[in-house]
């Protein structure tokens, strides 16, 4: 396992930093983030430590078809995902420290969103289990840098409704929805 590197600034897209959740039924429950680094973003230092561990655990034979931690966002239809750009996805069993800008503790988990803007320490590690072999990265900590542009899929209300007076209904009845 690698020393903990300082990631870039990243979007935030699935946050889960406050309670663990399970990727699918068969996996383990884990606290985790998706980093969403901008085209220009220097992840330099991510991906020679990332080569450095899978050096130290395969050594000159890489295998065929190792999974590697950098991923190409327009992979996946997701609302901020950008052509072109990495991803990463990091994760841990115990729980990341989370702070703001300032390093004081958030503890309201509504603070950490989709579409906000953050950093973390994370560490390479590889793994090596039948039919899956990788490099991936354990997150250590997180910092919330700023607030963006929530990406959650879900419309703005000021889109969805217009201003109603008092004793003003607008729409149709609940009647007249099935005559």
């Amino acid at each position: 396992m690698s020393e903990n590197l300082l990631t870039p600034e990243f979007r935030v897209s699935f946050p889960s930093l406050f309670k663990a959740t399970r990727f699918n039924e068969a996996s383990e429950a884990k606290f985790s983030v998706t980093m969403l680094f901008p085209k220009d973003a220097d992840l330099t230092e991510l991906k020679k430590e990332a080569a450095q561990v899978a050096k130290e655990k395969w050594g000159d034979k890489v295998p065929k078809g190792l999974k590697t931690p950098f991923r190409d966002q327009g992979d996946f239809d997701h609302e901020g995902y950008e052509n072109g750009a990495v991803f990463i996805r990091a994760s841990s069993k115990q729980r990341p420290g989370v702070v703001d800008k300032k390093v004081q503790s958030i503890v309201d988990d509504s603070e950490v969103y989709p579409g906000c803007y953050a950093r973390a320490t994370i560490r390479a590690y590889a793994f090596d289990v039948p039919g899956n072999k990788g490099v991936a990265f354990g997150l250590q900590n997180f910092q919330k840098l700023r607030d963006g542009d929530p990406i959650s899929g879900r419309s703005k209300p000021e889109d969805d409704f217009s201003p109603v007076s008092d004793g003003e209904v607008a729409g149709e009845s609940a009647d007249s929805l099935f005559d």
